[in-house]
């Protein structure tokens, strides 16, 4: 008799926790790192544990929170009949959304295309139907969002490069917000060409245009303005999975930190953090560093473009 696979034997030990009440409805179920971490397991395994419940109808995503207990509501719960409210065969549009929604609540790292196909209850290699590959499923979802929100409704005739500017970087902001992966999903070095992401682009180099600044470095600026909002929320899907594993927020994770932090700079090594640490009008989170830094880059971008 062959042995159980250790993906097998770890879904069926949540499973398990669940039949018994142990993990209620709503409540959240171990990460792929957590599962990494207390059983040794490579991320592939890790992947196929969850991917497992999922087909079962045990788990199923939660954007901003991470995979959960089903809900008795949730269709591949309430009923062994299949669900006729959908499709036998997703469109295009819907394996995208879906994809989205997997990689809202988990993360990239969670989002693969066996794990797509079993969320659909569709076989693997009929998601190519729809997309070639990976690369070509991130391509589309990038564009899925981007095409979510309207650019802003401002003209640099009007209300001056600066705000215009202003108001797409706060945008883009905004979608990394509600959307942490994506800022892992873009490069600028080996771009994804999606038409709604270079909309972008182009509606930034048309703010600066004007200013008698060549082409090359009216596009210059506007990549220099993303990528840096782009690179700041970098952090956010890091601090999104940290708190899905560690159960703590940033500010409660800081709090943890103290004594530590507290005997680093006691050592007097560290005048300049200390004074800033102590100070009780220090405000310090992702948000305020993206604004600050948003608004250096562009008082570096206006004697460029007003000189």
């Amino acid at each position: 008799m062959s042995a159980v696979p250790p993906y097998r034997r770890i879904a069926a030990g949540i499973a398990a926790r669940i039949a018994a009440g142990e993990l209620a409805p709503g409540d959240r179920v171990p990460s792929t790192r957590q599962l990494i971490a207390d059983h040794g397991i490579a991320m592939a395994t890790a992947t196929k544990v969850i991917a497992t419940l999922r087909e079962q109808g045990l788990v199923q995503p939660r954007p901003g929170v991470g995979t959960v207990v089903a809900t008795p509501a949730h269709p591949r719960l309430a009923s062994a009949e299949p669900d006729q409210s959908q499709p036998a065969e997703p469109d295009r549009e819907r394996v995208v959304r879906t994809a989205v929604a997997i990689a809202d609540a988990e993360g990239l790292g969670a989002l693969s295309m066996r794990r797509l196909a079993g969320e659909l209850g569709m076989p693997t290699m009929s998601l190519y139907r729809h997309v070639s590959g990976k690369e070509e499923l991130l391509l589309f979802m990038m564009d899925t969002v981007f095409a979510g929100d309207a650019l802003p409704g401002l003209s640099p005739g009007t209300d001056g490069w600066r705000a215009c500017v202003e108001a797409l970087a706060r945008l883009q902001w905004s979608m990394y917000r509600r959307h942490p992966w994506l800022a892992q999903a873009i490069s600028f070095t080996r771009p994804l060409l999606a038409p709604r992401a270079m909309a972008h682009t182009e509606w930034t180099m048309r703010a600066l245009d004007g200013h008698g600044l060549a082409p090359d470095v009216l596009f210059l600026a506007a990549v220099t303005v993303a990528n840096y909002v782009r690179g700041t929320a970098v952090n956010i899907e890091e601090e999104a999975q940290a708190e899905q594993e560690t159960g703590m927020n940033e500010e409660q994770w800081l709090d943890s930190q103290q004594n530590r932090l507290g005997e680093i700079l006691s050592s007097g090594r560290y005048p300049f953090m200390h004074r800033a640490v102590s100070d009780p009008a220090l405000e310090f989170d992702v948000d305020r560093l993206m604004e600050f830094g948003l608004q250096r880059l562009l008082d570096g971008l206006e004697p460029v473009l007003e000189g």
